[in-house]
């Protein structure tokens, strides 16, 4: 099922998304023949009915499909290429870092370049949505814990992340964290395409098969020592192909079954 969340006439609501998802060339796609079943609430923590009105994707505001209550975790260096293209060695453990949620943003907004920085990136990256709580999780029940799956960008400062020899500002700013358009909840993700483009030029091509640590993994690495609750995001690693981003760019992003997640690019 995919489920989105949106705005129309000016009011948030849920829906669940019907209809093929078409093809996606240079980033583009075509939606018109996509439609929404309204929702009557929220469906991920709650029960939620079919108000049965339908609306055309094209005529709603396609918003964040999930607003982390709690946080947003990013995963580095978990693809060898990535961390070859940056000169890095490949970790020997998941190696792990948090983005706030005030970082969060969806489909169509902005993208705010900080003023601090001279070279922002591109990072198009899997997102795990966890569903239950989730801690001292085995790798083999992993899955029972999550609710679904989006696109995501971990838009960096790697300029910043270089001089402050950790990730927090770097990563975390506001508006670093898109995420969209929807979140799908039956995916099967050992060898998933992942893309970007920037103004229409591909930059990244990887598959989900190539991670160093696969999703069940990384959760049961995390849930060692962090509890991980519904709501949670994870950001699971970024193949090769990063580069800067500036003002009036679009980045876009497509993971196989997915969609297309696009972002203009702004100064703060």
């Amino acid at each position: 099922m995919r489920i989105a969340r949106f705005v129309h006439q000016d009011e948030p609501k849920y829906g669940v998304v019907e209809g093929e998802v078409p093809p996606i060339t240079d980033g583009s796609w075509d939606t018109s023949g996509l439609e929404l079943a309204v929702l009557d609430s929220d469906p991920f923590f709650s029960p939620a009915q079919s108000t049965g009105e339908r609306l055309k994707i094209d005529d709603v505001r396609l918003v964040s499909p999930i607003l982390p209550r709690s946080k947003v975790i990013g995963v580095g260096r978990n693809f060898a290429d990535h961390a070859a293209e940056l000169g890095n060695e490949v970790p020997v453990s998941p190696l792990t870092f948090f983005k706030p949620n005030t970082s969060v943003i969806g489909p169509g907004d902005p993208i705010r370049l900080p003023a601090i920085s001279e070279y922002v990136s591109y990072e198009a990256e899997l997102a795990v949505i966890i569903g239950r709580v989730a801690k001292g999780v085995k790798a083999e029940n992993a899955f029972d814990h999550v609710l679904g799956f989006t696109a995501g960008n971990d838009v960096t400062l790697r300029d910043i992340q270089k001089a402050d020899k950790q990730w927090s500002r770097a990563k975390g700013f506001d508006t670093s964290c898109p995420l969209g358009p929807w979140i799908e909840t039956e995916l099967d993700v050992d060898d998933l395409n992942i893309r970007s483009w920037v103004d229409g030029d591909k930059k990244q091509d990887g598959t989900t098969a190539d991670f160093i640590f696969d999703i069940p993994t990384l959760i049961e690495h995390l849930s060692e020592t962090i509890t991980l609750l519904p709501g949670d995001v994870i950001l699971t690693g970024t193949p090769a192909g990063v580069g800067q981003i500036v003002s009036g760019n679009r980045v876009d992003i497509a993971i196989e079954g997915l969609g297309v997640l696009s972002n203009p690019v702004m100064d703060a």
